[in-house]
């Protein structure tokens, strides 16, 4: 019985010291906002710098990984109140709904195919590589 304690405490410090290890990153890219005079940001900051802290090995992925896939996994929650905000703004939105859904779908779907050739050319590339 008191080792499934145990455990249990382990796993939540974990999840406590990863969620910690995010939240640093992010409030370090809320300093680096307020410092730069550039207009980036403070998110495009903290992304930049876990890619940099993953990449070069001072954080590995173990250490944040099992926090991040429960933070994409209720990301869609997240979204509620902004399309409750969208919903009283109805009356702004109406006339313009069709410009900004035309935009919208133009806009995904020229993402769209630059992302697969993008990636078939790096997909390629890569074989390339491998095969020399």
């Amino acid at each position: 019985m008191v080792q499934l304690v145990c455990r249990k405490e382990r796993g939540r410090m974990k999840y406590l010291k990863q969620f910690f290890i995010i939240i640093a990153i992010s409030f370090i890219g809320e300093v680096m906002k307020e410092i730069m005079p550039f207009p980036v940001p403070a998110s495009i900051y903290g992304m930049l710098i876990m890619l940099a802290a993953l990449g070069t090995g001072i954080i590995k992925l173990s250490q944040v990984s099992d926090t991040g896939d429960f933070l994409i996994e209720i990301m869609p929650v997240m979204f509620i109140p902004a399309a409750a905000g969208l919903l009283d703004s109805w009356k702004v939105l109406k006339p313009v709904l069709v410009p900004v859904s035309v935009i919208t779908v133009v806009s995904t779907v020229i993402v769209m195919a630059v992302s697969g050739k993008v990636t078939q050319f790096a997909v390629r590339h890569g074989k390339r590589e491998k095969d020399s």
